[in-house]
Parts: C-alpha cells; structure tokens; sequence
C-alpha cells in the first residue's frame, strides 16, 4: 500500500514537473519550434541540412491540415 502511494506521489510531482517545464522554455526554444532554421539563422549561420528538412515536413504537415480544414 505504501508503495503504490509513493507510485502516485511520484506521478503527481513528475506531471508538475512537466507542467512547469512549458512556461521556462527559452526564447531560442520558442523559435526553434515555429521555425527549424531559425536559430542557426538568428546566429548567422546557415541552417544545417535536417533543420531544412525538418521546417519542410512542418510546412507540409500544416498545408496537409489546412487542407483538410483542421488548422
């Protein structure tokens, strides 16, 4: 019994946990998000080849959605 209440302490404390971690991520986080290339282009460098990649599938993944009028 003690065991399983530590089990659901744990759990409740972890999704805190997770919770908190949303509203604490940085700037570059936020940007990286909207955008793959848009920290190596905030520093001035040239987005590497999976970023490229990576904001091409986001794209289409939100054209695919607004097509099919979920977005």
């Amino acid at each position: 019994m003690a065991e399983d209440e530590r089990s659901i302490k744990n759990k409740l404390a972890r999704e805190e946990k997770r919770e908190n971690e949303d509203e604490d991520i940085s700037e570059q986080e936020k940007l990286r998000r909207e955008d793959a290339t848009a920290p190596a282009r905030a520093h001035g460098n040239e987005p590497s080849k999976g970023a490229k990649i990576d904001q091409q599938i986001r794209e289409e993944e939100e054209e695919e959605l607004r097509r099919k009028g979920k977005a």
